[in-house]
């Protein structure tokens, strides 16, 4: 193509100025995060949700008359969600057993049709996908079962260098990924099994 051309197409930044192309950029990691659970734009509504479920009336609701029950359930939700939801291509076998130990009922199809293109696309662009809860809301309990909405913080970096011409790269750095960062939510249904809260149910909204 004419340089003209190779112009028309470069990536134009908010002030007019040509964005800098980043040719090492694995183009399917940025896709990572949008696969798992519901990103970005629905951040403002997961905290205005969560300080919804705070303020409602105590009635027919013991998440907000048994505190102690309440934490429990938020924090071992918390731990499941994190762990549920990262994976490291070198440690595969990882998620795996986070699986095996944390999901019950549907959630365990749930869960593996959620991450299956992740786990390819994770593989092939070596990343490393990190999910930390940073805050949840106990929505209700009943009995053995509660539902808890998380927020999450998620990362995704790869280390997949394009380039093998060892004298096109600067430097062993170049190869690896600067990260996808979003914010992210899901309602999470869990279930009362042997002394622990196991993920019975994900509901991504829709996605």
């Amino acid at each position: 193509p004419s340089p003209s051309s190779a112009r028309a197409t470069e990536p134009v930044a908010a002030d007019g100025k040509a964005a800098r192309t980043r040719p090492r950029r694995p183009v399917g990691l940025v896709a990572l995060c949008a696969l798992t659970v519901l990103l970005g734009g629905f951040a403002g509504w997961a905290h205005a949700e969560a300080e919804a479920l705070r303020d409602a009336p105590a009635r027919h609701n013991t998440a907000l008359t048994d505190l102690a029950r309440t934490s429990e359930i938020k924090g071992q939700t918390a731990k499941a969600v994190d762990a549920l939801f990262s994976y490291d291509h070198t440690d595969p076998g990882a998620l795996e057993e986070a699986a095996a130990d944390l999901l019950t009922g549907k959630a365990v199809d749930q869960h593996g049709a959620l991450l299956a293109d992740v786990r390819e696309r994770a593989d092939e662009q070596k990343a490393v996908i990190t999910t930390t809860v940073t805050e949840s809301a106990v929505e209700r309990i009943d009995g053995d079962r509660a539902r808890v909405l998380v927020y999450a913080d998620q990362s995704s970096v790869g280390t997949a260098g394009t380039t093998k011409d060892a004298k096109s790269a600067k430097s062993a750095e170049d190869s690896e990924d600067e990260g996808v960062y979003a914010g992210a939510m899901l309602a999470v249904d869990v279930v009362h099994r042997d002394g622990r809260w196991l993920v019975s149910g994900i509901d991504t909204f829709g996605r």
